[in-house]
């Protein structure tokens, strides 16, 4: 399938004030020729050291035969499931190549207990698990290996034998997998997470769940050429100016809808999501990515601080839309990459740090480490505990009501924000309050499943345009899971993850609301209900 991309209405208008100057200043060859001066001096010691994604398709070529080798060897000792333990960007890739290509991974990108007891209650004697770092620091991916690593070890299994480990050359991580034992794919420490799709990170997991990593490769070194050309028809060019440059006289669209209609390529929103958002979240600039279907209000109902981008099964045959984009997968992952930093060149941003993420890490570890007692609800509603920051609920005494105050807070280029810190294996239905809420709303609606998020449009959040409302969802496990070898369980992780971002958020200013269901099914049901 070739890379093609079509665009009308004001999508076209922002082609054409931007791709003469794009392709003067010779953007898209000194991409590919990995020059790092693009973003301006304040980027440059980070954009120096993040360029290796450009050429990821050609250099983790030498990964594949060992990688599908390794796949053998477990298959001859029937191990052919696997559990990916990463977060972000060391999980959206391989969720969305994996989907497309029809193989089982289990993506365990969440310190949920109920979703942790999911993933271990499978078949512990044909599972591997794939521990996914750049350098093993993050919190929910250590307590993922290490509940793994005690699952393994109580069913008499040999976990040197059941746990590889993704990481960069060098990392804390490397060096305690090489005191372990365990087998080691090294990444390229010259790719930042986002941009790690066609690494180490995408492709180990993929490969050994079954996919045809080489043929992934090959889609996007099919496409390098076209997208390093500094020309008015180059895709990547055309689609990072409608990403930054959407405007009109009547102002300025700093939304992107990712639409999935008719591409084969199943989820592939959801990793779009964290590439922009992330890259280009902050300073207080941005385009807010939302994550859209065909019937979703936003695209039925298009709001004038949004532009649609659809993923079609041929661009140049779509119309009526603000553009349109079709090609393979692994060209789509290039594309978009590129695109994604000519944007940020054109909004004035470094798109290869992440100054805000680290915030709500820092604000979680310190609820944990001091073992920080969550607030006592304003109210109790239909079993739903009702807390708010930076939100007066005044003498709400209603999930109701208290939603609605919430939103009362939108302004006219506003977004909401939903963060299901919830079981996504067994209640996907949280999803559905995406719809209803940009129905009610009539405003953009992101929704996340957390703690992933915070990898990834967390940044956004922190950074980007001050215009977000929060609405927190989280939930008492069933039963909970201790982490071994800490002194904390997986239920008082993800809690304290959820308090330190809602504290984090309010101290910038912004209202969060937070619903705690102590029945995950039939709180959502009351939320459905109290949201009309």
């Amino acid at each position: 399938m070739s890379l093609k991309i079509a665009v009308s209405g004001l999508a076209a208008k922002a082609v054409e004030d931007s791709i003469a100057e794009l392709v003067a200043d010779k953007v898209a060859s000194r991409i590919a020729a990995k020059d790092f001066t693009l973003w301006g001096k304040d980027a440059e010691d980070e954009s120096s050291k993040r360029l290796g994604w450009v050429t990821s398709a050609i250099d983790s070529q030498p990964l594949v035969a060992s990688i599908l080798a390794l796949k053998d060897e477990l298959a001859a000792k029937g191990v052919n499931r696997f559990v990916l333990c990463g977060m972000g960007g060391s999980s959206l890739a391989p969720e969305v190549i994996t989907k497309t290509s029809g193989v089982e991974l289990v993506v365990l990108d969440s310190t949920d207990a109920d979703q942790v007891g999911a993933a271990l209650a499978g078949d512990i004697h044909r599972t591997a698990i794939v521990v996914s770092s750049k350098s093993g620091s993050t919190v929910e991916t250590d307590s993922q290996k290490r509940v793994f690593e005690q699952a393994f070890s109580s069913a008499g299994i040999d976990k040197t034998e059941r746990v590889i480990v993704v990481t960069d050359p060098g990392s804390p991580m490397e060096a305690a997998a090489k005191a372990d034992g365990y087998r080691i794919f090294n990444a390229d420490p010259t790719v930042g997470g986002r941009y790690s799709a066609l690494t180490a990170f995408g492709i180990v997991p993929s490969g050994l769940a079954g996919v045809d990593i080489q043929g992934l490769l090959s889609e996007a070194v099919s496409v390098s050429e076209l997208l390093a050309a500094d020309s008015i028809d180059n895709p990547a060019l055309i689609l990072g100016a409608v990403l930054a440059r959407t405007s009109s006289g009547h102002g300025f669209r700093d939304k992107v809808g990712v639409v999935t209609d008719g591409s084969p390529i199943v989820g592939f929103g959801d990793w779009a999501e964290q590439l922009i958002a992330e890259s280009t979240g902050k300073l207080g600039r941005g385009v807010l990515p939302v994550v859209l279907d065909p019937s979703s209000p936003e695209v039925v109902n298009q709001p004038s601080d949004i532009v649609l981008v659809r993923l079609v099964a041929d661009a140049l045959s779509a119309s009526g839309d603000d553009a349109a984009v079709s090609g393979s997968l692994g060209a789509q992952f290039l594309l978009w990459e590129t695109a994604t930093v000519v944007a940020s060149r054109l909004i004035g941003i470094n798109p290869f740090d992440q100054p805000d993420v680290e915030s709500a890490k820092i604000a979680a570890r310190g609820m944990l480490e001091q073992r920080a007692e969550i607030a006592e609800p304003k109210f109790i509603s239909e079993n739903v505990e009702v807390r708010s920051a930076e939100l007066n609920l005044g003498e709400s005494d209603s999930l109701g009501e208290a939603i609605r105050a919430l939103f009362s807070t939108l302004e006219s280029d506003g977004y909401v924000s939903v963060q299901a810190y919830l079981d996504r294996t067994s209640v996907p239905q949280a999803a559905e309050l995406r719809d209803q809420i940009a129905r009610v709303t009539g405003r953009p609606t992101t929704f996340g499943w957390a703690p992933r998020f915070l990898h990834s449009t967390g940044q956004y959040h922190k950074g980007g345009p001050r215009q977000g409302v929060y609405l927190q969802i989280t939930a008492e496990a069933s039963e909970d899971i201790a982490v071994p070898g800490r002194d904390f369980t997986f239920g008082q992780l993800i809690a304290s993850q959820a308090a330190g971002d809602a504290s984090v958020l309010a101290n910038l200013g912004r209202p969060v609301l937070t619903l705690t269901l102590k029945d995950a099914a039939a709180g959502l049901a009351a939320i459905k209900n109290a949201i009309g």
